[in-house]
């Protein structure tokens, strides 16, 4: 397997691929998976847009990842800015990115590629911070948990509530950048980053 940066044009390319991983990863319904085609499209052209795939040796995306500056006007730094204590919002969101999706086909997790997917993202963010929501679960039990966690993710929001999303979430976050020590610690693998 390779990870690779993506341009927003390889990740519309990949589209269907892309919210093939995601379904698969999050276990939604058809119908849900659909929205997140636009969503996903509009999502390429922020600023600060940064992905990552890991593409098998036979081209086929097994994990993909990406994020953007986090800013007034988007819809989850909006919902987000409202949770916060005004003295947490200038700290977490005055200078932040945001790791928007962070996923992995079940088929080949377990094997480091969520790891070095999101170290390579993190490598590659402008920012000071860095955000992202994740549904609330057992941490010992949760791979995502677990690979947060050793990212250093720290808790800002627990127990949040999105709209129109029965779930509990958690908001992590972390300073940026990635310690030198971080960056190098399983990043074999990284191609043109």
């Amino acid at each position: 397997m390779r990870l690779v940066p993506w341009q927003p044009d390889d990740m519309l390319r990949r589209l269907d691929d892309v919210v093939s991983v995601y379904g698969e990863a999050m276990g939604y319904r058809a119908e849900l998976l659909a929205t997140r085609r636009g969503y996903i499209g509009a999502h390429v052209r922020r600023a600060g847009f940064r992905a990552v795939a890991t593409l098998t040796t036979e081209g086929q995306l097994a994990g993909f990842g990406y994020g953007y500056a986090s800013g007034a006007g988007q819809w989850w730094h909006d919902q987000v800015r409202s949770a916060l204590p005004d003295t947490d919002r200038q700290r977490w969101l005055g200078d932040c990115f945001e790791v928007v999706e962070l996923h992995v086909r079940p088929t080949a997790q377990g094997h480091g590629i969520g790891a070095r997917q999101l170290r390579a993202l993190l490598s590659m963010a402008d920012g000071a911070t860095v955000l992202l929501s994740t549904p609330e679960a057992d941490e010992q039990k949760s791979r995502a948990w677990r690979l947060y966690r050793r990212f250093g993710f720290e808790d800002v929001l627990r127990n949040f509530y999105f709209p129109g999303d029965e779930r509990a979430f958690a908001i992590l976050g972390r300073d940026l950048p990635l310690t030198e020590r971080a960056r190098a610690e399983g990043a074999p693998g990284i191609v043109g980053i």
